[in-house]
């Protein structure tokens, strides 16, 4: 039978060539799907994810059916498919990410930033530079878009901090109702860059909880550099901070010059010059300048230079940092200066001060103080105390910067109990101790529907040197325990007092000014600011343990 046997023809000889190409093509995909080797770092043909990953199960049967029809047969040209992206890795963490494939966003030379509203230029510009871009201005939606753009838009509703970030097909969008939230979006990019180079393909949507984000710093007792204050504003910025509090006036410094009473400055001091560029590095990175000259009590740089307002007892002992407020000439000083520095100071919130007024410490303040028991008496009736005076002195001084269209708050101890005058209604409420004389539960301002701030000084206060108790707070122990409900000590407050908490501060006290270099200052808050905005932003649980938290934000640097 042998001689019958007949030689493969032409057209099944080809045939049986085709499925062997088609098998080894098949294993060639296959291998190229599971470690992503087809591709350059420019991310292969640039298409989403799940397009990649379906392309190649039709190139089997198209090189099988080419090689059937008797045409040449293809070369291979798989593409890259990519594994579900991951959520970026930022302090603070964005609040949700929607994975996609793709092979996310760099920057690239000839990379660009591109805005749709002229309002958003200056972040256009900061970013362009920080990643290594350049500024392209103002485009229309639809002109002359690149892959590899990063664009920056206005637009929407909502919450005028929040924005969307997008990154789809090598290019990168970031949108939001004001440019706050764009700006936010910005500080998201800049943290992927730097801490692992690319931005993951996927959509951000992300808005802080807590819509005041501080940071306060006493220069009265310890003068810092411009410079030291400019960077921890930048450090501020890109953490998504949008405060900043001064506290420049105290019983050891008056730090800012000042033209309406040039006597009371302390010789190392902040110019106006120097001021205005620190307000003008804040307003760039979206953060205000808060203010405070504290009054009553905490004036001692002033009175030094007047000391015919020190508040003295009926001894004639001079009372420490207190002026006296029974004169009217004590009140005209401090308006002076209240005035003077509205206009260097144009945000929108002002500190008043309003603790610690010693007079209101002794047994008997009437009996230790009668020129304030007489003024008292004059100012509110038989029945006026010295609290009721003190309480109409926070309030005239609210009315000097009310004027100034400001949003006025005051430390805790300085809404007193028990006075027939209240203090103004407006007054948002500073809450950072409950050790005064007196000391009320935060539950009694809530309680009375006022705002509250959060500095609770069992977490939030860096007191330079440790006294009075005071232990330098961890970053571990904000990270894990405090939430911005815990206004004092260890215990939160009711969750249906939530909307009346606006948020909080870290503050940094200088009470024993040469404990700590600035330097020193610098590298001890690193931590405990990044873990305060991390609840500040978000005050869940966090995801990430503290270990990992701080791994990150060494990487992130």
């Amino acid at each position: 039978m042998s001689q019958h046997r007949r030689r493969p023809s032409a057209r099944r000889d080809a045939r049986r060539r085709a499925v062997v190409v088609a098998a080894a093509f098949a294993g060639t995909v296959a291998l190229g799907t599971g470690i992503g080797v087809w591709a350059s770092s420019g991310g292969g043909d640039g298409g989403s994810g799940a397009g990649a990953a379906r392309q190649p199960s039709g190139s089997a049967p198209a090189a099988s059916s080419a090689a059937r029809s008797g045409a040449a047969t293809p070369t291979p040209t798989p593409t890259r498919s990519y594994p579900l992206s991951q959520a970026p890795r930022t302090i603070p963490a964005v609040r949700s990410h929607t994975a996609a494939r793709g092979p996310g966003w760099r920057p690239q030379q000839g990379g660009r930033v591109v805005v749709s509203n002229a309002a958003l230029a200056d972040e256009g510009r900061l970013t362009a530079g920080e990643l290594g871009l350049s500024y392209a201005g103002q485009k229309g939606a639809n002109e002359d878009v690149r892959p590899g753009d990063l664009r920056l838009d206005l637009g929407g509703t909502g919450d005028p901090e929040s924005y969307t970030m997008t990154v789809r097909g090598g290019s990168v969008r970031i949108s939001g109702p004001g440019d706050a939230g764009v700006f936010y979006g910005t500080r998201t990019l800049k943290q992927e860059v730097h801490g692992g180079g690319t931005a993951p393909e996927g959509v951000v949507r992300d808005q802080p909880a807590k819509p005041q984000r501080g940071f306060m710093l006493d220069i009265a007792r310890k003068p810092f550099t411009a410079g030291w204050i400019e960077s921890r504003i930048r450090e501020l910025g890109d953490l998504k901070f949008n405060q900043f509090g001064l506290h420049f006036s105290d019983d050891q410094g008056f730090r800012i010059e000042s033209d309406t009473h040039p006597e009371i400055v302390s010789r190392d001091h902040l110019t106006k010059a120097q001021v205005k560029e620190i307000v003008a590095v804040a307003a760039s990175r979206h953060i205000q300048v808060v203010p405070e000259i504290d009054s009553p009590g905490h004036l001692g740089a002033v009175l030094a230079a007047h000391p015919e307002l020190q508040l003295r007892n009926a001894q004639g002992v001079a009372t420490r940092g207190a002026v006296d407020i029974s004169k009217d000439a004590s009140a005209k000083l401090v308006d002076d200066l209240l005035n003077e520095y509205a206009d260097l100071f144009p945000g929108s919130y002002w500190n008043l001060g309003g603790d610690e007024y010693q007079a209101l410490t002794v047994a008997n303040p009437q009996a230790s103080y009668p020129q304030l028991a007489a003024a008292a008496r004059q100012a509110y009736g038989a029945s006026g105390t010295v609290a009721d005076l003190t309480t109409g002195w926070l309030n005239a001084r609210a009315g000097t910067v009310r004027a100034h269209e400001r949003t006025l708050r005051a430390w805790n101890d300085g809404f007193l109990r028990g006075t027939s005058v209240q203090p103004a209604q407006d007054l948002q409420v500073a809450y950072w101790t409950g050790k005064e004389n007196g000391a009320r539960q935060p539950v009694e301002y809530l309680r009375a529907g006022r705002k509250v701030l959060n500095y609770n000084d069992e977490y939030l206060y860096y007191v330079l040197g440790e006294p009075n108790t005071f232990v330098y707070p961890t970053g571990q122990r904000i990270y894990e325990q405090w939430i911005p409900r815990m206004l004092r000590g260890t215990t939160a407050v009711a969750a249906r007092y939530e909307p009346q908490v606006l948020g909080g501060s870290f503050a940094v006290w200088c009470d024993l000014a040469g404990s700590q270099t600035q330097d020193q200052v610098a590298a001890g808050i690193r931590m405990p600011l990044r873990a305060t905005i991390q609840k500040l932003w978000d005050p869940g649980t966090p995801a990430m343990s503290w270990t990992d938290f701080r791994n990150l934000a060494n990487r992130l640097g």
